[in-house]
């Protein structure tokens, strides 16, 4: 009888294939001279955008609109999740002419929609609440009747940080949970989940009539048992509204995707938020935290005007 070879020193398993991006994440970038206008008028202002900075693959046909989402407090982020383009590290003081030039901009574009995020900024006392607050403000003097939605960061659970933000009066207030629970120390290791749903609670504690939004990505690894159970622990801290979109990766230094999911399971995980209780999802492979940003604020004021007509 052949004895069989001896196995081969220093072999390796083959690592599993990494997903190829499918077909329904490409499409055209719109242009035309609105886009330009938008871009340069950001750029002349000395503002940041998220849009940008964060590589988000929208910016073409939110520019497109006329809109787009600030930036403010700087280009770094005193935190470094895995998931994230926007750069980390450290950053000087919040430039005390931004919260003007900003509301400068935003009437200029002629928003009546305008939405603010920042980097995360742990490095100051009050997480940069402060600064939003006089965002909003400077917003409001400048333009009245705008709309105004705040995308923040966690603020480290700083209660009396997060009442600043509140009491400055922002119609909606977006915070992120990004990940199902079990994924956190990998996606966000600085990140603590039940915080950033006790932030969501605190806000309806203080102001019960302020709209507030969450997002989530997916692609990451986790299951839809997971990702319901998001969903429920987002309705028991009081969440109106909900963005689901898919993971893409920044760049190799950044986490790979797992999974990409077809347009269809965003649709069913859409139909089990509604169902579940949420006022207003948007659900789909580009959907980014402001996406549609506009739209799903109208949703949550519709049905809130309906339930109180129903007391």
């Amino acid at each position: 009888m052949d004895t069989p070879p001896p196995p081969e020193k220093n072999h390796k398993p083959e690592a599993p294939a990494r997903p190829r991006k499918p077909k329904w994440l490409k499409r055209r970038l719109p242009t035309g001279p609105t886009y330009e206008r938008i871009r340069g008028l950001v750029k002349e202002s000395q503002l940041a955008t998220v849009c940008q900075e964060a590589m988000c693959p929208n910016q073409f046909e939110c520019y497109g609109k006329g809109t787009a989402t600030f930036m403010i407090l700087g280009h770094a982020c005193s935190r470094n999740c895995r998931f994230c383009a926007v750069s980390h590290g450290p950053s000087g003081p919040p430039d005390p002419e931004e919260p003007r030039r900003l509301a400068q901009a935003v009437a200029s574009m002629g928003l009546h929609y305008a939405v603010i995020t920042s980097v995360t900024r742990d490095d100051l006392a009050d997480g940069g609440a402060n600064h939003f607050a006089r965002t909003i403000q400077a917003i409001r003097q400048h333009s009245p009747g705008v709309r105004i939605e705040v995308l923040i960061p966690d603020l480290q659970g700083d209660e009396q940080a997060l009442e600043t933000i509140v009491r400055a009066g922002p119609d909606v207030l977006n915070h992120n949970l990004e990940t199902v629970a079990r994924l956190y120390p990998l996606v966000r290791p600085q990140a603590i989940y039940r915080r950033s749903l006790e932030l969501l609670a605190r806000v309806k504690a203080m102001d019960p009539a302020m709209i507030t939004k969450s997002g989530l990505m997916v692609g990451l690894g986790e299951s839809a048992a997971e990702l319901h159970q998001a969903f429920a622990d987002l309705l028991a801290a009081h969440c109106d509204l909900l963005t689901l979109g898919q993971y893409l990766q920044p760049s190799k230094e950044h986490l790979e995707v797992v999974r990409y999911l077809p347009p269809e399971e965003f649709a069913l995980l859409k139909a089990r938020a509604l169902e579940l209780g949420f006022g207003g999802v948007a659900a789909d492979p580009f959907v980014r935290s402001s996406y549609q940003a506009e739209e799903l604020y109208s949703l949550a004021r519709e049905r809130a005007s309906g339930s109180a007509q129903h007391r």
